[in-house]
C-alpha cells in the first residue's frame, strides 16, 4: 500500500518531529521544533502543517500534549525517503571489530559477542540467529568413549559449529572398534548436509555391517540415527542469542516495568523468535539497503510487538545464512542503528568467512 503522499515542508517537518521525539521523547510541539530545528517557517506553519500531517496518518496528537508523536507511518517514511545514512567512522569499526573477534572464530561465540555488542552501542536489544543446521555440512566427526555405556559423538560442521550427541551401547566397545566406526561413518558422511544424513543414514550404512563390536555399533547408528540427528539439529530455539535486555531499562517506554516484561516474556519464547526472524517481511530501508530489513510496530502483526522496531541484516559463511540485528522501541536513531547493524553483519561475514 502506498504511503500518503507528502510535500517538500511536509517532508522536512515530518522529519523534525521524528528527530526531536527520538532525542527527547516527548511530544513535538510547533514553539519547540521552531526553536530547535531552524525550519524558516513560523510556528503558526509549522502547527498547521503538523494538523496535516496528522490527517494523513503521520502523527497522531496524546491528550495530554499540545505537540505531537510520529505513528508507525512516520518511522515507515522516515526510514524508506528521509533518513540520511553515513558509514561508521573507523574508530567505531575497529572498536567493533575486536568485541566482536575478542572471543575466538566459533560461529556461537562470534554471534553471542555481536548481539551483545550492538545492545550496548545501541542501547537496544542486540539479536542475533545462526544458521539452519539442517543445512549445514558436516565436515568430520569423532567418537569418545565416555564410560561402558555412554559414548560421546562430536559433530564438525562448516564455518566452526560444533555439535556433541550422547550415544547409549549395550556394552564396552573396545577402542580400535570406535576407531575403526569412526573412520567408516566419516567416509560415508563427510561433506554431506545434516538433513541429508537424516534422510539416508540407514542407507549409507546397511552394507558395512562386519560382525563382532563394530558392526553393532554400526548397527546402533543404522537403527536410532534419526534420533541422534535429531538432537543434532536440536531445537530452533538453541540458534537464537540474545544481548542483555538490562540495556533497555533505562528508556522511558520501559520506565514501568511493564513493557520490559513482556519483552523478557517474548524473548523466553525463543523457538517462536527464531521463527519469527526467519519468516519477517517488512521493507528494507535506506533505499533498499542489500540484506536489511526493518519491520515497526503493527507491521509485525503480532500486537506483542506493537510499540516495537525490529532491524536485522543477513550475514553469510559460505553457503550459510543467519540475522544480526536489534529489537528496540519504534522510537529509536534509525540513522545509528540501521550503520551499526549493516557493519556488524558485513563484519561477521568476513569474520566466518
Amino acid at each position: 500500500m502506498p504511503l500518503p503522499e507528502l510535500n517538500d515542508r511536509e517532508r522536512r517537518i515530518l522529519e523534525a518531529v521524528i528527530q526531536t521525539y527520538v532525542e527527547t521523547a516527548e511530544p513535538a510541539g510547533s514553539r519547540s521544533l521552531s526553536q530547535r530545528c531552524g525550519l524558516g517557517v513560523s510556528p503558526a506553519t509549522i502547527r498547521n502543517t503538523m494538523s496535516d500531517l496528522e490527517e494523513k496518518g503521520y502523527l497522531f496528537h496524546p491528550h495530554t500534549s499540545a505537540g505531537r508523536v510520529p505513528t508507525d507511518l512516520a518511522y515507515r517514511m522516515y526510514v524508506d525517503s528521509l533518513i540520511r545514512l553515513a558509514p561508521l567512522p573507523a574508530p567505531e569499526r575497529e572498536d567493533l571489530r575486536e568485541r566482536i573477534a575478542a572471543g575466538g572464530s566459533a560461529i556461537e561465540t562470534i554471534l553471542r559477542c555481536a548481539a551483545q555488542s550492538l545492545g550496548v552501542l545501541t542501547q537496544e536489544l542486540g539479536v542475533a540467529l545462526g544458521p539452519r543446521l539442517d543445512q549445514t555440512v558436516l565436515q568430520r566427526l569423532e567418537l569418545v568413549r565416555l564410560s561402558t555405556e555412554r559414548l560421546l559423538l562430536v559433530l564438525t560442521l562448516q564455518a566452526g559449529i560444533m555439535r556433541t550427541i550422547f550415544v547409549e551401547v549395550p556394552q564396552t566397545i573396545a577402542d580400535d572398534a570406535l576407531a575403526e566406526v569412526s573412520i567408516v561413518l566419516n567416509e560415508r558422511l563427510a561433506g554431506l548436509t545434516l538433513r541429508a544424513i537424516r534422510a539416508s543414514l540407514a542407507e549409507r550404512l546397511r552394507d558395512t555391517a562386519p560382525g563382532g563390536a563394530v558392526g553393532e555399533l554400526l548397527n546402533i547408528f543404522v537403527e536410532q540415527g534419526d534420533q541422534v540427528f535429531d538432537v543434532a539439529l536440536g531445537d530452533a530455539a538453541d540458534a537464537v542469542v540474545l544481548g542483555q535486555a538490562s540495556v533497555l531499562a533505562e528508556q522511558p517506554e520501559f520506565s514501568s516495568g511493564e513493557s520490559l516484561r513482556r519483552l523478557i516474556t517474548l524473548t523466553e519464547t525463543r523457538q517462536q523468535l527464531g521463527e519469527l526472524l526467519r519468516r519477517r517481511g517488512g521493507a528494507a530501508a535506506a533505499g533498499g539497503a542489500a540484506g536489511l530489513t526493518i519491520t515497526i510496530g503493527n507491521e509485525h502483526a503480532d500486537p506483542r510487538l506493537d510499540n516495537l522496531t525490529i532491524v536485522t541484516a543477513e550475514y553469510r559463511a559460505g553457503s550459510l545464512g543467519g540475522v544480526i540485528g536489534v529489537i528496540g522501541p519504534t522510537r529509536m536513531p534509525y540513522e545509528k542503528v540501521i550503520s551499526l547493524v549493516s557493519h556488524t553483519s558485513r563484519l561477521i561475514s568476513a569474520l566466518l568467512d
